[in-house]
């Protein structure tokens, strides 16, 4: 929530914003009208606004959208734009009359009033971030649709699927003799054609993805975060788009209560009970480390004996869920200290960096070999100093040594000196 904003500014104003136009208004300090409420159709509004918005003006609206394209276009025409938390405005004022006209209104006072929860305003990389996460779950989602609608069809009929992937293109001819309805038969003709078309656009968009995981930006918080137990570059990117910015949060419960994994409470006079998940939070964070806390149950050692502790006495999703809480108070402190895991693993945690490695390009990998991309993910992390080999497949992989490294790519030198400053590929 914002901090009370008194008498700061000369006016403050409030938007409703809607696809097609805006409806905006003002009040004083003194509450006050002293701008009329007015619509103003959106071809229409950056002129308006540059004539009629000043410095002296603080402006609210609520985060919807399209609300960042505005926030951006306002902001440097007045002296704060703040974003409002849609979901608890609406708990904050309960009200049988709702209007466009009532909303501003009612924004207005509580801006006056310093009582606006606000949400934080990503920059560009991040939304942009956010954006590529959200395509590649919604193509995703697609996907998951049309094979489990080609399997229901499956089921229905009692039908045995033959053996190797059910959808790949050496099975495409045992779907086309399936003895089934012409109607059916169309559906799976389209999906089989729609799964053909969305898989190399996930491709392509997990490839951006790899392309952003190494760049200026998100190279060094990507490799601190994919040292923890079951997570893999999308997860890791998830995370970072969700958290953003880790200096947001002074305190590793404030990303607990950010995530929706917080336990809610009930404390009334002496009674104080705790209960579920509050999920009043990112759910694309959640989704990503209950992810990440089944893989690391899997594969870790540590992990798993605390999975099957917490599992003795309480249902197997609660103890994941609890996982999860565990983890992502680990991704607190490795962003926010620039430090190993202290669960983290050299060998364990190289393999994963040469596995990253294998998916990028030589220019992704700002022209390292894989053997010098392990080296600088474990100097990041100040992990494995010592560590020459490791085993993948039975076979030996080398790994560069930090002299092998530095004399290849002397650029790096600073990293060894001071670890804690970003460096980037």
């Amino acid at each position: 929530m914002s901090p009370p904003i008194l008498s700061s500014y000369e006016r403050y104003l409030a938007v409703d914003l809607h696809k097609h136009y805006v409806v905006v208004g003002g009040l004083n300090a003194h509450y006050e009208v002293v701008l009329p409420l007015r619509r103003v159709d959106l071809s229409e509004w950056p002129a308006w606004s540059k004539k009629n918005l000043r410095k002296s003006d603080i402006l609210v609206v609520e985060a919807t959208t399209n609300a960042w394209d505005f926030y951006d276009q306002v902001a440097p025409l007045v002296g704060r734009v703040v974003v409002a938390n849609a979901g608890k405005i609406a708990g904050l004022v309960k009200s049988k009359v709702k209007t466009d006209r009532v909303d501003v209104l009612k924004l207005a006072k509580l801006l006056v009033a310093g009582l606006i929860p606000e949400v934080w305003v990503p920059p560009d990389d991040v939304r942009e971030l956010r954006a590529l996460m959200a395509h590649r779950r919604q193509l995703v989602k697609n996907c998951t649709m049309l094979k489990n609608r080609l399997q229901s069809i499956l089921h229905r009929h009692q039908l045995v699927p033959p053996e190797g992937g059910l959808f790949s293109e050496n099975n495409r001819a045992w779907w086309d003799k399936l003895v089934v309805s012409p109607i059916e038969h169309l559906h799976i003709q389209h999906d089989l054609e729609t799964l053909d078309t969305i898989a190399p656009q996930i491709k392509d968009t997990e490839d951006e993805i790899l392309r952003l995981s190494t760049s200026p930006r998100w190279f060094q918080p990507a490799a601190y975060l994919l040292q923890l137990p079951g997570f893999g570059v999308i997860i890791v990117m998830t995370i970072l788009a969700a958290i953003g910015d880790i200096a947001r949060f002074e305190k590793d419960k404030q990303l607990v209560g950010y995530s929706g994994l917080g336990a809610s409470v009930h404390a009334s006079g002496e009674t104080h009970r705790t209960g579920r998940i509050t999920k009043a939070g990112r759910r694309d964070l959640r989704w990503a480390l209950v992810e990440a806390a089944w893989r690391a149950v899997e594969h870790h050692p540590h992990w798993k004996n605390e999975y099957e502790r917490l599992a003795r006495r309480m249902d197997k999703n609660k103890a994941i869920v609890a996982i999860a809480h565990k983890l992502l108070i680990a991704v607190w402190h490795v962003l926010s200290e620039y430090t190993a895991d202290k669960h983290a693993e050299p060998k364990m945690v190289a393999t994963k960096l040469m596995r990253w490695s294998w998916d990028l390009t030589e220019e992704q990998r700002g022209g390292l070999t894989t053997r010098e991309f392990i080296r600088l993910g474990l100097m990041h992390l100040k992990l494995g100093e010592d560590l020459t080999h490791l085993t993948y497949g039975n076979l030996p992989r080398r790994i560069a040594s930090i002299d092998e490294l530095l004399a290849a790519h002397p650029e790096y030198r600073s990293l060894q000196d001071n670890p804690l400053r970003p460096v980037a590929l």
